[in-house]
Parts: C-alpha cells; structure tokens; sequence
C-alpha cells in the first residue's frame, strides 16, 4: 500500500500540472520497507515529451543526499500521463529500475486527476491501494 499526505498528493498534482504539454515527474521518499511518503522531490522531465519521461540524474543525486540526510530513503517515482490513464506502459514498464520502488502515475486524461501505484517486478504490472492521509503519515 501506498501511503501519503494529502499535502504530498496535492503537491504532486500541481507538480504535473505544471508540467504541461509534458510528462512531469519526481521522487518519492520516506522509511526503507513501507509505503508511506513523506516527502516529495519534483524533477526537470530531461526528456520533455508528452509520451516519456527521464528524471534528471543530477536532482536525482541530489534527492537522494537529501533524503538520506533526513532518514529517508528513496522509495518511488511519479510521472504524469497527459492523455492516457494511469496505468504503467511498456515504456514504463522497462524503465522501472528497481523492484522495491512504488511506481506512482498522476493521469491528467480527465478533469479531475487520478492517482494510481503499482509494483513493477520483471515485468510484472501489481496495482497497490492508494491512501491519503489528512495527517502525517
């Protein structure tokens, strides 16, 4: 399960709402082994297409220095899907570099956007509920 502020969830919306005609994304981070997000790292889509998306290794470095310094971990990442729903595709699926990670999709194909999480194993496409949270987590 995928746990995460109502603050985080907003901020990840606005994030890929500014990211408009593109794809945007980012990092998620909070404690090694559990679902709960606690901080949000929004990254330059080095890719800039409204079909892929490429974080920037430099401010992924920099997230990953950042949540390690706070306890955290990296435990995810986010992207946007402008006109498609939120559902991992091929290309998501090869790029998915670690089996541990959360793999968060914002669509923003209707006028309210829908966030969904999956676990991508060898391939292998697991959508996991999605709780936010109106505290901390």
């Amino acid at each position: 399960m995928l746990r995460l502020t109502s603050t985080v969830a907003d901020r990840m919306i606005a994030h890929c709402l500014l990211g408009l005609p593109d794809e945007a994304c980012g990092l998620l981070a909070g404690h090694e082994g559990t679902g709960d997000v606690d901080e949000l790292y929004p990254t330059d889509n080095l890719a800039t297409s409204a079909l892929v998306y490429t974080v920037d290794p430099k401010a992924h470095l920099k997230a990953d220095r950042d949540a390690e310094h706070q306890g955290r971990v990296i435990i995810g990442v986010f992207h946007s899907h402008t006109h498609t729903e939120a559902y991992p595709s091929p290309t998501d699926v090869a790029q998915a570099p670690d089996p541990e990670w959360h793999y968060v999709i914002v669509s923003l194909r209707d006028e309210a956007p829908a966030i969904r999480s999956y676990r991508i194993v060898e391939g292998q496409i697991v959508e996991e509920p999605v709780e936010i949270l109106s505290g901390a987590v």
